[in-house]
């Protein structure tokens, strides 16, 4: 073997230990909903990179993936239909009924049924996406959007945006149990890990609220100061939560941050800056990276969780609204 070669054959050698032992960023798959495109804006989490583009029905919002990843759910909301596509392909083949105007949704613990905000119709509906049936139809608040489910799967909520409610509803009966105050246009629901706690954003009340789930009280209203943004653009929207229950991330709109809050002290421990009016939130199934749908600025930015910094911006398609990863 001659030095030139042995050289090449150390180098990379010692390049295949060092990638090793840096942990190199496992590859999962980004799915990117964008509102006015009507496309769905496909990432390799690995690279950062876009794959494909694939379309989808009139204005897609909500966005998920079934439990086995083989299928992606898009609520195409002008259609007043969900979009059901193979992920093999990128290819719609199905479409389920959803109620008018579906906007967001969460699917049951055991991958059925799915459960969809109807935003022109003050309801949420219950859909068996097997069957292609509508279970129960739960009238709620006006404009209703944001779903949370508890980790045990036995408490849907619902938040609705002019009543300024999170709506409370057993996923056994299909019943609302109890209603909750919160502050103005409230648009997420995210349950901690334990199922203990709910957080709701409220968009124009510039508030997280957290709310005891065993006694349904708000217990702590998380706020925001950023300087030299105005009060009015600090609009929370998406909200995660990290799976040991440490940190919460929200994001806040027009402020074009996302706020990194101590859920033990419920201090804003950091301001992110991200891309414009940051909207829906994902972690990667290792909680490594952090993807953020920027609306106007028309792409994502990729938060490195454990160094909080946004490491890369990723150009979508127009209107990035909602953002689903896969499991593998």
């Amino acid at each position: 073997m001659s030095g030139r070669l042995k050289a090449s054959v150390s180098v990379a050698v010692l390049a295949g230990i060092w990638l090793g032992l840096s942990g190199a960023a496992e590859a999962f798959t980004a799915y990117v909903s964008n509102e006015k495109g009507n496309s769905v804006t496909v990432i390799d989490t690995a690279t950062m990179t876009v794959t494909g583009t694939w379309k989808v029905g009139r204005r897609p919002r909500g966005i998920t993936l079934s439990k086995d990843d083989k299928e992606l759910f898009v609520c195409a909301s002008d259609d007043d239909r969900i979009d059901v596509l193979d992920t093999a392909t990128g290819k719609v083949v199905r479409s389920l009924r959803s109620g008018p105007d579906p906007e967001q949704f969460i699917l049951g613990a055991s991958g059925n049924p799915l459960y969809v905000a109807n935003e022109d119709d003050s309801q949420v509906t219950i859909l068996d996406i097997e069957k292609n049936k509508v279970l129960a139809e739960v009238p709620v608040g006006v404009e209703p959007e944001g779903m949370g489910l508890s980790p045990d799967g036995k408490v849907l909520v619902n938040t609705s945006e002019t009543t300024n409610m999170a709506h409370f509803i057993d996923t056994k009966t299909f019943e609302v149990i109890d209603n909750v105050l919160v502050d103005a246009r409230p648009r997420f629901a995210e349950f901690t890990s334990d199922g203990k706690m709910l957080w709701v954003s409220a968009e124009v009340g510039g508030t997280v609220s957290v709310i005891d789930v065993a006694t349904r009280k708000v217990v702590k209203k998380v706020t925001f100061k950023i300087p030299s943004v105005n009060d009015e653009q600090i609009q929370p929207v998406g909200v995660r939560i990290t799976k040991d229950g440490s940190k919460a991330f929200v994001a806040l709109g027009p402020a074009n941050r996302v706020a990194v809050v101590n859920t033990k002290t419920y201090e804003v421990e950091k301001y992110l800056p991200v891309g414009q009016r940051v909207w829906q939130l994902a972690f990667t199934p290792d909680e490594k990276q952090l993807y953020t749908t920027n609306g106007t600025s028309n792409d994502v930015s990729v938060i490195d969780v454990e160094s909080l910094k946004v490491i890369k911006s990723i150009q979508t398609g127009l209107l990035p609204w909602g953002v689903a990863i896969s499991k593998k």
